[in-house]
């Protein structure tokens, strides 16, 4: 029976080892030692149980090196985000991965050098496990046309901080739309037309031309990229009486 275990060496300990314990004849048992080293280089320790047997101290030497941990390292991949052609106005996101290598990274703060490009995803303070990655967004909203480049620094307590990525992209000017409409003249005399245009089916419906229309054909030049519009006509009278609407025609506009 093991009554009772002691460890010289303050890098040494044991594990869990209940006592006081029996070992049966021809068995044996596990006797878990830990090893924390406080400093590099090689020490040594002594382990000694005592127990009922014919010798009570069994003593054992243990030895081990502490390795100074390498400098935490803190990747971004891929180095550089191309966003491509962007409208001017909208947005555009891609993903990239930071991973810690070496030790845990804690990411402290993060900024981007251009209001154009935004980093998200990320609740700062953030600590990344050792070989681990997380993912942040990365949003491009162009505000003109041409090329637009900036980088993306990452603040940690790793060696290499900042940790820096690469941005690029194209601001794009919006493509110009516009509806041409034309109908069938009434029945009675007209000596022009009023155009009406709303945004739903049913109305309410805001005229938009300047001024009497005197063909039955009309270019609404106002329009805005991905929007639907809806579009009636009115006849008017000499006496400037006006008709009821016509038909409702319908026109999607593109998003690009």
């Amino acid at each position: 029976m093991i009554t009772s275990a002691s460890e010289q060496g303050s890098a040494f300990s044991f594990g869990t080892f209940p006592l006081p314990v029996t070992i049966a004849p021809g068995a044996s048992i596990q006797l878990p030692v830990i090893f924390n080293p406080t400093a590099s280089g090689y020490t040594t320790g002594v382990i000694m149980l005592v127990s009922t047997a014919e010798d009570p101290y069994l003593i054992m030497q243990v030895g081990g090196t502490g390795v100074a941990n390498a400098n935490p390292q803190l990747g971004v991949s891929p180095a550089t985000l191309s966003f491509g052609n962007v409208t001017v106005g909208s947005s555009a996101s891609l993903q990239a991965t930071l991973t810690a290598s070496n030790a845990a990274v804690t990411i402290s703060s993060d900024q981007s050098t251009s209001s154009e490009f935004a980093i998200l995803g990320l609740n700062l303070p953030a600590t990344i496990p050792a070989g681990q990655s997380v993912p942040v967004t990365i949003q491009f909203t162009p505000n003109a046309s041409g090329t637009a480049s900036a980088k993306a620094g990452f603040i940690s307590n790793a060696a290499n901080s900042p940790s820096v990525e690469q941005l690029t992209g194209t601001g794009v000017a919006p493509a110009s739309h516009d509806v041409s409409l034309s109908w069938d003249p009434g029945a009675g005399s007209p000596v022009g037309y009023n155009v009406y245009r709303g945004t739903a089916q049913a109305g309410p419906f805001e005229m938009i031309n300047t001024a009497l229309e005197a063909s039955t054909n009309y270019t609404d030049s106002t329009v805005v990229s991905g929007a639907t519009y809806y579009y009636v006509t009115t006849e008017v009278t000499a006496e400037g009486r006006e008709s009821a609407y016509s038909n409702v025609a319908e026109a999607v506009i593109p998003s690009s």
